[in-house]
């Protein structure tokens, strides 16, 4: 028996793209690879894995996917366009340039590469156009400038929906703006990683950019796979790209998470539901991009659909996890 889909809302994607985005989104940057590292290429979730998650991710009711290029060297995006053709659905797409997709290969966002890197991403995926594409890094080797008209003129031309960016911080960002209209703004974001409230969030707030979520979880940290004077499980984030997250490893960190824990306890949730809840419940979050492995993985944004937090849960849980 298929789970009856969740309620998912949508949100403006910023002032000047005069649409909307799902409030959740599939995050597909392990298919056939972990994110855009070259040397895990062939690794992470595989074909059947991905087709199996696309599946139980559109019974769930997220029709919105996000990919890049570079994930997987192209795996990812040939994945969604298979699962698309076989499938006879359109999810809405995000997808985004900027890595190399092979050892000694280009990379940037200079204009000509963003227009043939888009072409090969519309090939991948099987369609004529995405409704969303991002700068996946900033380039301090091509003017902001170029590459938002660059962006703007893929507009014009049918090929994209909007364009917004990725993995900027506020000093970027407000660059960009001086530049061009990005209507989007994708970064990490977390209990576990709220440097973005110092400079990027109130730039969002104050040029009505949409505010787009990734590691909503902290690679696996705010799950409770990783345990205090315990191995990390093989297989984990911590076994495969530690290097984003060794500021973690302290006792600090562990207090955190106990705390977290016993709020889930609490509530009769996970603590993957409680950290979904609480970017859930914020109202400068436009979009949470969540990257299950399994389609068991998916239970925790319903358990964040089902028990929001209350205003003093979430206040609490600012007071653990001070940024």
């Amino acid at each position: 028996m298929v789970a009856r889909p969740l309620e998912i809302e949508t949100r403006p994607l910023g002032a000047a793209a005069g649409r909307s985005i799902p409030r959740v989104a599939l995050g597909c940057g392990n298919f056939g690879g972990i994110g855009s590292a070259l040397d895990w290429v062939g690794h992470g979730i595989s074909d059947d894995e991905a087709m199996a998650l696309m599946d139980a991710a559109w019974e769930l009711g997220i029709t919105h996917f996000d990919t890049a290029d570079a994930y997987g060297a192209g795996r990812s995006e040939r994945a969604i366009g298979r699962w698309i053709a076989s499938r006879g659905v359109r999810p809405t797409v995000t997808t985004k340039t900027y890595n190399p997709m092979a050892e000694g290969a280009d990379h940037g966002l200079a204009p000509e590469r963003i227009e043939r890197q888009l072409e090969t991403s519309l090939d991948r995926l099987g369609v004529d156009s995405v409704e969303l594409y991002l700068a996946h890094e900033y380039d301090p080797d091509v003017p902001v400038a170029e590459t938002l008209a660059t962006f703007e003129a893929l507009r014009d031309a049918g090929k994209i929906g909007d364009y917004g960016l990725s993995n900027f911080d506020g000093r970027q960002l407000a660059e960009a703006l001086r530049h061009g209209a990005p209507v989007a703004l994708q970064n990490s974001y977390s209990l576990l990683d709220r440097t973005d409230e110092r400079e990027v969030l109130p730039l969002c707030a104050v040029h009505d950019v949409a505010y787009l979520v990734f590691s909503p979880l902290c690679g696996g940290w705010l799950t409770g796979k990783y345990r205090r004077d315990h191995a990390y499980p093989q297989g984990s984030r911590m076994t495969q790209r530690p290097e984003p997250y060794r500021r973690l490893v302290g006792a600090r960190t562990f207090d955190q998470l106990d705390a977290l824990a016993a709020l889930g306890e609490r509530r009769g949730t996970s603590m993957a539901g409680v950290a979904l809840a609480w970017l859930l419940a914020n109202e400068a979050v436009t979009q949470v991009v969540i990257g299950p492995g399994r389609p068991e993985h998916l239970e925790p944004l319903r358990e964040a659909l089902a028990q929001p937090l209350t205003t003093a849960e979430c206040d609490q849980l600012g007071a653990i996890f001070q940024r």
